[in-house]
């Protein structure tokens, strides 16, 4: 497979996990908005602080309104994060590889891609269609991923794209917890109080956690909760899942396991995240202190994606036991580079 072929497949699939979680952090907010009392105001800032979007919007927007915030979060093409953003990079990715992908994933991505710029702003003044909206997004995204997982032969190409969904929905899951983190309370006395369990609670449901958590634990806890979406090993959007599922993947795409032990910098990294992820429990986290943790995942998360850019996409010759070889090819705008042809 060409690296240029794989470094797309790999980016459409987070772009598109992207979209999703994108989608889910306002419905942080909606979830939140729909239990707060009436004297506790809408709180947008913390959705562009964990996302670090923050000093973006700051440049264009005055105030972090829910209409600015939800605006700049799904349609402005200024901010390369929004969903109209990422949806349009997705897109091209899948453009660029049609022959490498199924038929049906371009159909789904097109057709996802159509419905998001044929919708018009103007529903974001009506909370019932906001609501319906971002739903419809989640929808459709989950509809991508049946799509290739029910299409794509379980090879490279498919492993450099679980690779990085499950990479991308890492992070994300992350920066979930760290939204409450954000979202301040009117008094420091409010902590662990009703409102603060609301608060978590509404973690929970925007990241369709709620009924499998419940399933699995009695009481609502912040111990249980942040246990719940950073250590369980069986819960699909959980940290420690995540990142054993790309941890997989990547062993796979060199035609190893784990257990052999690592054989390049991307598998040590990733196998160390993964150990320390293992290792850890609840207290060892608030210990640490909730968003301090977070902050070091996300991270050592990105250097894992920095390992694998080196490792598979990068121009320069890879000197690994990883099989292949170097050939000179021509990028999307007309230009010549060199890319690595895994054998």
């Amino acid at each position: 497979m060409l690296s240029r072929v794989a470094n797309s497949i790999y980016w459409m699939n987070r772009y598109m996990e992207r979209v999703e979680n994108y989608a889910r952090f306002v419905g942080v907010n909606f979830n939140m908005a729909l239990d707060l009392p009436p004297d506790v105001d809408e709180q947008w800032g913390p959705l562009l602080t964990a996302t670090a979007d923050n000093f973006l919007f700051e440049e264009y927007f005055e105030k972090t309104t829910r209409e600015d915030v939800i605006y700049f979060m799904t349609f402005d093409k200024r901010n390369p994060n929004s969903v109209v953003s990422c949806l349009y990079e997705a897109r091209e990715n899948a453009r660029t590889i049609r022959e490498s992908i199924s038929k049906e994933m371009w159909e789904s991505i097109n057709e996802f891609y159509l419905f998001i710029r044929s919708t018009p702003t103007d529903n974001f003044r009506n909370l019932d269609l906001m609501q319906d909206f971002f739903a419809e997004i989640k929808r459709r995204c989950q509809l991508f991923h049946g799509v290739v997982d029910s299409t794509i032969t379980r090879n490279e190409a498919w492993h450099f794209g679980r690779l990085g969904r499950h990479l991308e929905r890492a992070d994300k899951s992350s920066r979930f917890l760290d939204v409450k983190y954000f979202t301040l309370l009117p008094d420091i006395g409010g902590v662990g109080s009703t409102l603060d369990l609301m608060m978590w609670t509404a973690v929970l449901k925007s990241v369709s956690a709620y009924s499998m958590y419940r399933q699995t634990h009695a009481a609502l806890t912040p111990m249980n909760i942040v246990s719940f979406l950073i250590l369980d090993k069986l819960f699909p959007r959980s940290i420690a899942y995540c990142v054993r599922q790309a941890e997989l993947s990547l062993y796979a795409i060199a035609g190893s396991t784990p257990e052999r032990g690592f054989s390049n910098p991307a598998e040590k990294a990733i196998s160390k995240l993964r150990s320390d992820i293992e290792f850890t429990n609840a207290e060892d986290i608030f210990k640490t202190g909730l968003h301090q943790y977070l902050d070091n995942f996300q991270s050592l998360n990105n250097e894992v994606d920095s390992a694998i850019f080196d490792m598979y996409f990068d121009a320069k010759p890879i000197q690994s036991q990883v099989q292949g070889t170097m050939g000179q090819y021509q990028s999307q705008n007309g230009h010549q580079f060199q890319a690595f042809r895994l054998n």
